[in-house]
């Protein structure tokens, strides 16, 4: 029985490693997924658009929850989020001039031009996800990756998509 509670420790143990990958991935998804809410959050005011205000709103939904898990990873790794959004250099991420391009369009210049940028942030969050893959180790990471990489594939493909549409 000492042997099974030892697996145990050690099992629970091991699924808490992280490597500084992992600290890496939530520091600088963190602001990545706030400017796709930032995003997101301009979508109801601006785009007369069904499909892209359903869009939008499933992108707050998803990435809401995974900044709040990725801060808690932050807090108990020791780590400090990135406050400043200072990684506006970041993979995917849009300049404070593309931004303020983005909040002074409406209608369909409005839906074209969100539509653009947020297929390459959401190209950037998944490069970013599977740097994580390939270089994190804590599992809880690296499933969030993959979900990542999952989930904005699938509406990478519906913004194409929705871009085609006349």
């Amino acid at each position: 029985m000492g042997a099974a509670v030892g697996m145990l420790v050690l099992s629970a143990c091991s699924s808490t490693e992280n490597s500084p990958a992992d600290v890496a991935f939530a520091q600088q998804m963190v602001p990545h997924h706030e400017q796709a809410l930032e995003m997101a959050k301009l979508v109801p005011d601006r785009s007369s658009n069904d499909k892209v205000r359903g869009l939008a709103e499933r992108i707050e939904k998803a990435q809401d929850p995974e900044i709040t898990r990725m801060n808690g990873w932050l807090k108990e790794w020791g780590a400090t989020a990135e406050q400043d959004h200072t990684g506006h250099d970041m993979a995917g991420m849009m300049s404070h001039e593309d931004m303020a391009k983005l909040e002074n369009a409406t209608g369909a210049a409005f839906d074209e031009q969100w539509l653009d940028m947020m297929i390459k942030h959401h190209e950037g969050a998944v490069e970013m996800a599977r740097t994580e893959l390939d270089q994190g180790e804590d599992a809880d990471a690296k499933k969030l990756a993959q979900a990542i990489i999952d989930g904005q594939q699938q509406e990478i493909t519906e913004m194409k998509d929705l871009l085609k549409t006349p």
